[in-house]
């Protein structure tokens, strides 16, 4: 009894001992960019006893926080690609050791050395980044190029940007939205004008909740370092894509002045193959098509940054782009009768002419306020844009006395569009609370005539106005308890549609409201792992042109048109990803799955004259779930390899106009790059990337492969820099899809011709190459 007593005193005299806990918090940040490191690991160790050692990671806004016992600790935080940095921590009391900077990894060797440039792929907890400055292989491209490098990114011949597999993706600019990811504008880009993209397959309540897929965010290059500092790049290939670009700034302590200016100049060979058999009665069509496109366009882009003072900026820009396309597209069709003879020719010719005027004003405000972490920023975006197809098109027949068929169809459209947005960021004593405001005005007008041998044909004259309106409001709340991290959200999105046209042949006017929550967690265990798991839900909106019913007549036998009934899609998205960082390997496996309701898909639909038409319909649900894993490896300082592959299955069913249509389908699709850079004798990327074999609801799409090697060598100090790029060096940029139904069967094929010669050179002045262009808000 007395032992017992004893050992109750002694307890409670311990309890009070280990009662004396303090809190120890910071924030990792990058010396060179000012951004937060995010999933840096800091390790804190007892120098009384080695065995006690307590782990944080650094979240997204690269804040961390520890609780501790009173006592003396060595602190080391390490990162991928930074120097580790050590100190000596004594805990008395509650401490905010405020920024904590590392430095870029610096290491010499023998016989070459290898600055701490930031690596081509950064794998980040909430996102990937794909920096393009390190990317020999899109230089002298442009923006479609160098999403083709990027990890789970696909852009196809047709300028379709999928994200794993899935093209209902958000393509923004500098975060925001924009008309120039429209109707194939990013081809129009110049690879020179874009710092980095960011992949975000599971995005938060900040971000607007379209694109089911995910949002990819192209961040272009913007201001720099003190006083007056320019790059003039220069590019010719073969075939034909020349470019001259010109990025220049001039800052000072209040001013920060900023322009790119570009032109392009670029040919594009298509050919395509089409076979059509309709099996009752029996009759075949072997189509055979070209284009030759011509394009030219000139990119302006100038802007200032206005230093209030500290806390405040305020930023105005303009960009403009004009572009000329000129085409000349070949069609010829071979009819075959029922015992398989040929019995006609069709020829048809069409010169294609269509002048293109993007414009974009931007303003935008930040306040940065002492408290750490506070800041709120507004900005207001005006685009507008117009074009002009023009179509004249001559058709004739093998056979005898048919007479010549001549076709002028002409497109004129437009469009307004006006975004606001705020938002604003609160630390709070336990966490901090994000909350923002957005809304959206778009008006397009699509005005198209068609005549026929000088007569108005009467379907094909008509205007539609397409009128969208879109309010949002989120807020998010995010903590940190010890390892784990979470963040909260709810969206809100009124939407509303009016779709009508001239000929009051279309009267539609859709108003919804919907509530789209997020969550994200993240936990850091030893060893530097981190476990990650989200929850989202999203919508789909259609497109305009998945919308607008009013097409070319380049190819009659083979319509495209838009459908205006079409309701959007909703996606709930579930994501499990861990992600592992040491300074020679980076692996980020997940697992996905997302459950869409009301899908809308293409379907091609045969016609009563023989003829098809693709249109998109409302159809049903998918089932869609995948294997995805990004590894980035160095095995020397000198040499870089990344493994990007993605394993995928999906189901879908549903039901369009009294038929039922089914898919199922299981694919993967694979990437492998390597890095070697020896500044002192050149720098090597290669890349391959091979896409499997997929059913989709109608059609089934062969594989696909191509291969990439680049070529770089640095000069008079890094001053100049002279690559060469070898593209689609298998020449098997290819699309190729089949259908067969009982009714009928079609076969496609679809090749952008030979292989890509680059030759580009970048002269810098008053820049270094490892120089990182930021935007303000980022400083």
């Amino acid at each position: 009894m007395k032992q017992l007593f004893l050992m109750l005193c002694c307890l409670g005299m311990a309890i009070p001992a280990f009662s004396q806990t303090y809190t120890l918090k910071g924030k990792i940040i990058s010396v060179t960019t000012k951004e937060p490191v995010i999933g840096a690991t800091v390790l804190l160790q007892s120098q009384k006893d080695s065995t006690r050692k307590f782990h944080a990671t650094a979240g997204p806004d690269g804040n961390f926080n520890l609780t501790l016992a009173a006592g003396n600790y060595t602190l080391q935080t390490r990162a991928l690609n930074y120097t580790t940095y050590s100190r000596t921590i004594v805990m008395q009391n509650n401490t905010d050791l405020g920024y904590i900077s590392l430095t870029d990894n610096v290491k010499q060797l023998s016989t070459v050395q290898v600055q701490g440039e930031k690596s081509t792929l950064e794998l980040k907890t909430d996102k990937k980044v794909f920096n393009v400055g390190k990317d020999i292989l899109s230089r002298g491209g442009n923006a479609n190029d160098i999403l083709n490098n990027v990890p789970a990114v696909n852009v196809d011949i047709q300028g379709n940007v999928s994200l794993r597999d899935n093209q209902n993706v958000r393509i923004l600019i500098n975060g925001k939205p924009s008309m120039q990811t429209q109707n194939n504008g990013l081809s129009q880009i110049p690879a020179a004008n874009i710092e980095k993209i960011e992949v975000i397959t599971n995005p938060s309540s900040a971000y607007e909740a379209q694109g089911s897929a995910g949002i990819i965010n192209i961040i272009l290059k913007k201001n720099a370092s003190l006083g007056f500092n320019a790059s003039l790049q220069a590019g010719l290939s073969s075939p034909r894509n020349n470019s001259v670009n010109l990025n220049a700034s001039y800052k000072t302590q209040r001013l920060n002045l900023f322009t790119n200016i570009g032109y392009r100049d670029q040919a594009v060979l298509f050919t395509e193959e089409m076979i059509r058999v309709n099996k009752n009665p029996y009759n075949q069509l072997r189509q055979t098509n070209r284009f030759d496109l011509n394009n030219d366009n000139v990119n302006v882009y100038l802007g200032t940054d206005f230093y209030l003072n500290e806390q405040n900026t305020l930023t105005a820009s303009y960009y403009r782009t004009k572009r000329r396309n000129n085409d000349t597209n070949d069609f010829l069709y071979h009819y075959s009768n029922i015992h398989g003879t040929q019995d006609s020719t069709i020829s048809r010719f069409e010169k294609y002419r269509e002048p293109q005027i993007f414009n974009e004003l931007e303003l935008n405000y930040t306040r940065i306020f002492k408290q750490p972490g506070r800041k709120w920023t507004t900005y207001v975006q005006y685009d507008f844009w117009n074009d002009d197809e023009n179509q004249d098109i001559r058709q004739s027949n093998t056979q005898p006395g048919s007479d010549m068929v001549s076709i002028i169809t002409r497109d004129i459209e437009s469009s307004k569009d006006i975004y606001l947005q705020s938002d604003y960021k609160l630390p709070l004593k336990s966490g901090q609370l994000e909350m923002g405001v957005r809304g959206q005005w778009r008006a397009i007008r699509s005005e198209y005539s068609a005549a026929q041998d000088g007569k108005l044909l009467d379907d094909n004259n008509n205007k539609l106005f397409y009128d969208e309106n879109i309010y949002a409001a989120y807020t998010q709340y995010s903590r940190k308890w010890q390892q784990l991290d979470a963040q909260l959200g709810l969206r809100s999105e009124l939407s509303g549609i009016h779709i009508s046209d001239r000929e009051q042949t279309t009267d539609k006017r859709k108003q919804y409201i919907d509530l789209f929550p997020t969550l994200h967690l993240q936990y850091g265990f030893k060893n530097e792992w981190s476990l990650q798991a989200s929850y989202s839900r999203r919508i789909n909106r259609p497109k305009f042109w998945q919308l607008n019913t009013f097409e070319g007549l380049s190819d009659q036998r083979f319509l495209q048109r838009g459908n205006p009934n079409i309701d959007p899609m909703y996606t709930n998205a579930v994501e499990l990803a861990l992600l592992k960082k040491t300074e020679k390997i980076s692996v980020n496996p997940g697992i996905y799955y997302q459950y869409t309701t009301n899908y809308f898909g293409s379907v091609i639909e045969p016609q009563g004259d023989g003829n098809f038409v693709k249109t998109w319909a409302n159809m049903g649900n998918e089932h869609r779930y995948g294997l995805d894993m990004t590894t980035t490896y160095n095995p020397y300082t000198w040499w870089r390899l990344s493994w990007d592959i993605n394993w995928y299955s999906y189901s879908q069913r549903g039901e369009y106009a009294g038929k039922t249509y089914a898919a199922d389908n299981t694919t993967w699709f694979t990437t492998l790059r390597s890095g070697m850079r020896f500044p002192k004798v050149v720098n090597i990327d290669g890349s391959f990337t091979y896409r499997g074999r997929r059913q989709e609801v109608q059609v089934t799409v062969s594989e696909q492969y191509r291969a990439n090697i680049g070529l770089s060598k640095d000069l008079f100090g890094d001053r100049m820099s002279l690559s060469f790029s070898i593209n689609n060096i298998f020449n098997s940029n290819i699309y190729e899809q089949e259908m067969d139904v009982p009714a009928y069967s079609l076969y496609y094929l679809s090749r952008q011709n030979g292989v890509v010669y680059t030759g580009n050179v970048v002269y810098r002045l008053n820049r270094k190459k490892g120089q990182t262009d930021r935007m303000p808000a980022e400083k």
